[in-house]
């Protein structure tokens, strides 16, 4: 009897075994910023979109197929060129995710990996049209009016797959060797055409100087032979009279001199009265 209870008890802690298994096997998880689709064997990609939680399926038949939601970031480089037929090399920095309610078109047209498949392709296309409308010049002194207008095109197509693009920024925006070479260039002519108008006017403005001082020295000169014409010799003995005034000051303050000689006229030669 004992055996019998044994037995019995054994048999029902199996099949309650077999049934939690059987449940854990029909069961899956969404977890939070996921979404899922399931893949039916017999109906193929079901419309309906899972949301986070624990959701039951039918195992075999049944295949949950889970999307993350969340932006994502993706750097995809480009070289394209320019109006003027110059070189560019730009690398756009793309925030993206995919729209919940257009999974399962995306699983059923473009699969799990769909930004591989649709975001390089469509850069380069909306980056090519871009870019060919602007020359080398534009793309640097217009850089806000081409991210403007990058962001605007590239946000249409992405929508057309079911992807919505957040944010959309250039990182990088380079120019061919050739072009870079010719700014260098370009630069250096500045410089120089900068130096030689320097020059010249600083030429300019010293034969202005030498004018003006030769002016003012003729004004001064007629002044002096105005004076001399007026007084004789007269202002000139004054001015031997300073000199020598001042050349006796100075010797006075000399150790090597203790006196002056009154006859020998050494204060430059002036008359003994």
């Amino acid at each position: 009897m004992a055996t019998q209870l044994f037995n019995r008890i054994g048999q029902l802690g199996l099949g309650v075994a077999l049934v939690g298994g059987v449940v854990n096997s029909a069961l899956y998880n969404v977890d939070g910023g996921h979404r899922a689709v399931i893949f039916d064997r017999f109906a193929g990609v079901k419309d309906i979109v899972t949301g986070e939680g624990t959701h039951f399926f039918i195992p075999w038949i049944q295949r949950p197929i889970t999307f993350d939601i969340r932006s994502r970031p993706r750097n995809i480089p480009v070289v394209t060129g320019s109006k003027d037929l110059q070189n560019v090399n730009i690398t756009l920095r793309i925030l993206f995710r995919p729209i919940p309610d257009q999974l399962p078109r995306i699983y059923t047209i473009l699969g799990v990996d769909y930004d591989e498949r649709v975001l390089p392709s469509i850069t380069t296309e909306v980056l090519k049209a871009v870019v060919a409308q602007f020359d080398a010049g534009e793309l640097i002194t217009q850089r806000e009016i081409v991210s403007q207008k990058v962001n605007e095109d590239l946000t249409e197509r992405a929508a057309q797959f079911g992807v919505i693009l957040d944010d959309i920024s250039i990182t990088h925006l380079t120019f061919g060797k050739e072009f870079t070479q010719a700014v260098e260039l370009k630069q250096v002519a500045q410089q120089d055409a900068e130096k030689a108008r320097f020059l010249v006017e600083k030429a300019e403005q010293q034969k202005l100087a030498a004018i003006i001082t030769a002016e003012g020295d003729a004004q001064a000169a007629e002044l002096l032979a105005k004076s001399f014409g007026g007084v004789g010799e007269g202002l000139v003995e004054l001015r031997r009279i300073e000199a020598a005034e001042d050349i006796a000051y100075q010797l006075s303050k000399s150790r090597n001199v203790t006196y002056l000689p009154g006859g020998q006229n050494i204060l430059l030669n002036l008359p003994v009265q």
